[in-house]
């Protein structure tokens, strides 16, 4: 069981209708990522210089035939430089600049048909409009993602790849804040389907609640 899988429980993320409105029960202050603005851009660029570093096996034999090159996972995307130029007569708007880098691994094949990867970066240049608030107390945060694919390529000298490339970024604008939202109250949490029941030896974990609670909130 899951909250989407055998669950009819009330009290679980899904869409709302006209009659579940009357079930909101409390005010929540909730810490959150605020997007004030988002963009994405997309291209296919050709002639990429893939520098490798780590391969893996260390030492292939070379020649190396690419096989592919995708954004590595669990690295995250890096942004630097970046230059907020407000519009004058719009000053909540800014042309925002800065440097992307992309962490990518590559899969090559060597010379002895041994598979192998390495890994790579590029780093490219963005400029868009967007809403940009003025400043705060709670500092405002230009991020991206993005995602890098390509299966065209050719080895080139000194351990590196000529390639062509799809590259989609995701920028945002954001801040961390508080925010007062309407509440259901806690989900009910189903249980897992395949845990074992290993409680006995916890006396009153069953009873424990999954949320911390209170009593009626009094005002001093």
């Amino acid at each position: 069981m899951s909250f989407y899988i055998n669950n009819t429980n009330q009290n679980r993320p899904g869409p709302i209708n006209s009659n579940s409105l009357g079930g909101i029960c409390e005010k929540v202050l909730i810490e959150a990522t605020k997007v004030f603005d988002s963009c994405v851009s997309r291209s296919t660029e050709s002639g990429i210089l893939l520098n490798l570093t780590g391969n893996n096996p260390a030492n292939p034999a070379l020649p190396l035939t690419f096989i592919s090159a995708e954004t590595q996972i669990g690295s995250e995307v890096t942004v630097s430089d970046i230059v907020i130029d407000r519009i004058e007569n719009n000053p909540n708007y800014a042309n925002v600049s800065m440097n992307i880098t992309i962490p990518i691994t590559v899969t090559y094949r060597d010379a002895n048909g041994v598979i192998g990867t390495a890994t790579s970066s590029i780093t490219i240049s963005k400029c868009s409009m967007l809403f940009v608030p003025q400043p705060a107390l709670s500092p405002v945060s230009i991020t991206a993602s993005a995602i890098f694919s390509s299966s065209i390529g050719a080895y080139n000298p000194e351990n590196s790849f000529i390639v062509t490339a799809c590259i989609q970024v995701l920028i945002k604008v954001t801040a961390q804040v508080d925010l007062l939202l309407p509440s259901f109250g806690y989900p009910v949490i189903p249980p897992c389907q395949a845990c074992e029941n290993n409680n006995a030896a916890c006396p009153g974990l069953d009873n424990l609640p999954l949320y911390p609670t209170a009593t009626t909130v009094t005002r001093l």
